[in-house]
């Protein structure tokens, strides 16, 4: 299973605005210019993101975009969802509560079933507020290695 940049952008978008959370809107264009993402790209994402219910705009001079929920409240599998879709390796699993007609003597159904509940574990156990500490923690690391000479 591999995703796409809508994916990949949304997460950045919305690892973000949780990085600024608490701070106040904040436009597409600081986003896509902190982010390196294009604007007219990053308009669709959040679009989707907003859609779902996971930020709300802010109209005005002083507007943008803040999260609608708290950063801990918000997890990695939330946002892929919004954007990839249901997280599935084969399409068989893509349907709740419909399968295919060798659903029921289809061998490999188990394996696909195990490696998409992995994948959903995994997604679901970090949160927006986990990303944050842990990029918080990367920075102080970095300054702790200063070298003089």
């Amino acid at each position: 299973m591999k995703l796409s940049t809508r994916g990949e952008y949304g997460l950045q978008a919305m690892f973000d605005l949780a990085q600024h959370c608490g701070e106040g809107p904040i436009s597409i264009k600081t986003i896509a210019e902190r982010q390196g993402i294009s604007e007219p790209y990053l308009e669709q994402l959040i679009a989707a993101l907003r859609k779902a219910g996971l930020v709300r705009s802010i109209r005005g001079a002083q507007g943008g975009y803040i999260l609608n929920r708290d950063p801990e409240d918000i997890t990695v599998g939330d946002i892929i969802r919004v954007l990839e879709g249901p997280i599935a390796p084969v399409e068989c699993l893509t349907h709740e509560g419909e399968s295919c007609a060798k659903a029921d003597t289809c061998v490999t159904r188990d394996i696909w079933e195990k490696v998409r509940d992995s994948i959903s574990d995994v997604l679901d156990s970090f949160t927006l507020a986990d990303m944050v500490a842990k990029a918080n923690k990367m920075r102080q690391d970095d300054k702790s290695y200063m070298y003089y000479i």
